[in-house]
């Protein structure tokens, strides 16, 4: 059933009547990296593509997009855990202004994909291990980024649940798991929501590329969920020419077309593909367009703002729901102000504001508040703060900080860079500009000006270090690339003085280090060239740096500091891109000697606090040995005002776990079959994340929805119907009465549990939740209404959903562990 207007679908029509077949065949690749291809002659203007899901990306220099920081909000894992769609549909109203304000029409976002296992790469960026939530998460953020006139793209579909071998791996997932666990949040999305995108996958389902299979897109997606919208492929994610179409996918990304084109034309005309096939997409395309470009009134469409107060806010507001409280024995937190002089904040993340993960989800925002930077903001001159690192957390060596390094002309950071169309640097540069960040990763090239074979490119400035010592120098490129400092060759990376080292696509690029001597203060002129490989897909370049080893143990200075502090905080976590797209994390563990630092720590102060700043679980062998844990996620660019807000009780934590924290690795369900080679065995089936542990019995160091307040709630008069008949929608109703002395908010969360199945079903699923506020002493009724997919599970013999009749237990509590309320009712058939 199409959910589109008259006047577009008449537009549609039209317009394809007037098409040749060169012209429809092209819509279905894409112009460049980010464009739709437009054609003039039809007045089909292109569509812009941006990469999101928690703030937008922005073009690269010399992309010809708009190229500005932009508002960097929580990241999934973080908007998820505010269990607050209303706030999440704010945020995606935000950030489809944002869209608007830098040129482009379609946010790529949201990610719905399951977190299988705490070591997936991409789980920051998801929602959830739990369907349902991941499911109405979606749709709040998809209704919010629309409701602007601009479109979205539900990604990445399907079973795209680690990035080991993610370009070429197998999911294997029987029928009953993928319908149960890896589809309803896609289903719940474009039901209720409509993406005006959908993007597949990379990897393969049940041996078929995901952007080339029949069942997931054509009956799946297209004819059982009605979807009328276009099915993009992730960048580089389709691998034919007649299969992919024929298979259900729109558009080939990025353009210009690498399988359509020429060889799709020519498959029309030699009768291998029906032109009815090509008509669908091209339809779907051109449906698109009307929506973006609001074809219908388009001097309406919004103009769209960027980093406004309102957005600041916005950002500031989602990061205090997303934080959440894991522990708080004695009341530690929060901190007391008035009686606090000295207040200890240590850790590696403490002074560095580690806002998101990496790759394609990363944002570069218009600044980054530290936790640090934040508790004084809130402190000022009344407690006396004492920072210390104690350790460093980073695993691969951090890029050369741009604040070291100045062009050789202004007062901006970075160094100038030319771009030249030749390998050897010859002749006047097509390009010159400042960049801040050196590191790189060229899909083709790096500007619009720039030859992609052959161009060659020479950075230059000055380099100020501050402090003195032996500095190491470490290059990991492909192609080839020397550094000079102070006209010295410092390093060198290219064919002949080779260390393999892989690129987050699986290429391999090239690692070697090199080290020299550097006086504090003191300017050296600095020179980087590259040379690029004629006949390569891909060209990196990063240019990273170590610096001196201190003359002291960090540790033991850090432990010192917090012996005459009144209260410590210490901010652990992972370093910028340790979580990431292209790959998987390689264990549970805190890089570095965190772990340490926590140890020693706790041991000196009684009172200290653990910030953990990560996207995923991690291990925590000092859990019983700390009173306070705040877990904040990737908390976006307001990180260090929202943790201070909290840390200090201006507002009461509320956010709640959206994933199981198993107390090891071992104990996580994928854990025998993670993360595979060739095949991924799903074999875990329908016991994903809290469904497993409560099943086997497996108590996890923190359970699914947990999430502590400083206030305390009181659940009571559950009322639930007696008999339900299939097609009813009961309400189920209880009191949430604040009995604490804290104005804070509660995630109210309702679990099913079916008594006797004929099939095997977890002892309980969430089916419904709502977050409330409440004032001391203020007292709400919560209802919720179910449906018969509240008490279905599909069956793969029939096929399809099936609820039978029979005793469910309604239990609604504060987390899957808590469970405050029950009481039974009995589901007939009519």
């Amino acid at each position: 059933m199409s959910k589109v207007n008259r006047r577009c679908e008449e537009w549609v029509n039209e317009t394809l009547s007037k098409m040749t077949l060169k012209e429809k065949v092209s819509l279905l690749s894409g112009k460049d990296t980010w464009r739709t291809v437009q054609i003039d002659r039809l007045g089909v203007p292109a569509v812009v593509m941006t990469d999101g899901p928690h703030g937008v990306r922005t073009g690269p220099a010399g992309s010809g997009r708009i190229t500005s920081p932009a508002t960097a909000f929580p990241t999934g894992i973080g908007l998820a855990s505010t269990w607050n769609p209303e706030l999440v549909k704010e945020v995606g109203k935000a950030l489809a202004e944002e869209t608007r304000a830098l040129g482009c029409d379609i946010l790529l976002g949201p990610c719905v994909n399951i977190v299988r296992s705490p070591l997936g790469g991409r789980n920051f960026e998801t929602y959830s291990e739990d369907p349902y939530l991941a499911g109405r998460m979606a749709i709040a953020y998809i209704e919010g980024v629309q409701s602007r006139n601009v479109g979205t793209s539900l990604k990445h579909f399907a079973c795209n649940n680690q990035e080991y071998e993610r370009n070429r791996g197998n999911s294997v997932v029987d029928e009953r798991t993928l319908h149960e666990i890896y589809l309803p949040a896609f289903e719940a999305a474009v039901k209720e929501a409509n993406p005006w995108t959908v993007m597949c996958s990379y990897n393969r389902l049940n041996g078929e590329y995901a952007s080339q299979n029949y069942t997931l897109l054509r009956e799946i997606l297209k004819q059982d969920w009605e979807y009328d919208g276009v099915v993009v492929s992730d960048w580089g994610a389709n691998h034919s020419v007649i299969e992919s179409v024929d298979g259900g996918l729109d558009i080939e990304m990025p353009g210009p077309e690498k399988y359509y084109g020429q060889l799709l034309l020519e498959g029309v005309t030699n009768w291998q593909i029906d032109e009815a096939t090509i008509d669908d997409s091209v339809r779907r395309i051109l449906r698109l367009v009307y929506r973006c470009k609001n074809l219908e009134s388009p001097e309406k469409l919004p103009q769209g703002s960027l980093n406004t107060p309102e957005h600041t806010q916005l950002a500031l507001d989602s990061a205090l729901e997303s934080m959440i409280l894991l522990k708080n024995t004695g009341q530690v937190l929060p901190l007391q102000p008035a009686t606090l002089k000295r207040l200890a904040v240590i850790g590696p993340n403490a002074a560095n504001a580690v806002v998101s993960g990496g790759g394609s989800a990363y944002v570069e925002p218009p600044y980054r508040v530290s936790p640090l930077e934040g508790l004084h903001n809130r402190l000022g001159g009344d407690v006396e703060i004492l920072y210390a690192e104690g350790c460093h957390n980073w695993v691969e060596p951090p890029v050369l900080p741009a604040s070291y390094l100045m062009p050789p002309e202004g007062e901006e950071q970075g160094l100038q860079v030319e771009f030249f169309n030749n390998p050897d640097l010859e002749g006047n540069p097509v390009v010159k500009r400042v960049d801040q960040k050196l590191s790189y990763f060229w899909r083709r090239s790096p500007a619009p000006e720039v030859n992609v074979d052959g161009f060659s490119c020479r950075w230059s400035g000055s380099i100020t270090v501050p402090e003195s010592g032996s500095y190491t120098f470490r290059l990991v490129n492909s192609d080839s690339c020397r550094v000079w400092i102070n006209g010295k060759l410092v390093v060198e990376n290219h064919p002949g003085v080779v260390t393999p080292h892989v690129l987050w696509n699986d290429a391999q690029s090239l690692a070697v280090q090199g080290a020299i001597d550097l006086e504090a203060g003191k300017t050296y002129p600095i020179k980087m060239e590259f040379k690029r490989t004629p006949g390569e897909p891909f060209a990196k370049l990063e240019l990273a740096s170590i610096p001196p080893e201190p003359v002291n143990d960090p540790v033991e200075t850090a432990v010192a500091l917090a012996k005459t502090a009144d209260a410590a905080v210490v901010i652990v976590g992972m370093p910028l891109y340790f979580e990431t797209e292209g790959k998987d994390r390689p264990h549970m563990e805190f890089p570095g000697r965190q772990n340490e630092l926590i140890h020693r720590v706790a041991q000196m102060n009684p009172k200290t606090v653990v910030v953990v700043n990560c996207g995923a679980p991690v291990a925590m062998p000092w859990v019983d040995e700390v009173p306070a844990i705040l877990d904040v996620l990737y908390p976006g660019m307001e990180f260090g005002n929202a943790l201070a807000k909290l840390l200090l009780g201006d507002i009461s934590p509320s956010g709640k776990l959206t994933e199981t924290f198993p107390k090891r690795l071992q104990d996580n369900p994928a854990f025998l079959n993670y993360p595979g080679s060739k095949d991924v065995f799903y074999g875990e089936g329908i016991f994903v994340g809290y469904r497993y542990y409560e099943m086997k019995d497996v108590e996890p160091l923190f359970p699914f929805g947990h999430g502590l307040s400083y206030s305390t709630f009181e659940y009571a008069n559950l009322k639930v119907p007696e008999v339900v008949k299939a097609g009813e929608k009961p309400k189920v109703t209880l009191t949430v009465k604040n009995t604490g002395k804290w104005s804070a908010k509660e995630v109210v969360q309702l679990y099913v549990r079916d008594v006797k199945s004929s099939l095997v079903r977890p002892l309980k699923e969430l089916k419904g939740f709502q977050k409330i506020a409440l004032s001391p002493g203020e007292q709400k009724r919560v209802t919720f209404t179910l449906d018969d997919r509240s008490f279905s599970f599909y069956d793969p013999y029939l096929p399809g959903w099936v609820a039978e009749a029979g005793e469910f237990e309604i239990l609604v509590g504060a987390s899957s562990k808590d469970i405050r309320q029950s009481a039974m009712l009995v589901y007939e058939k009519s």
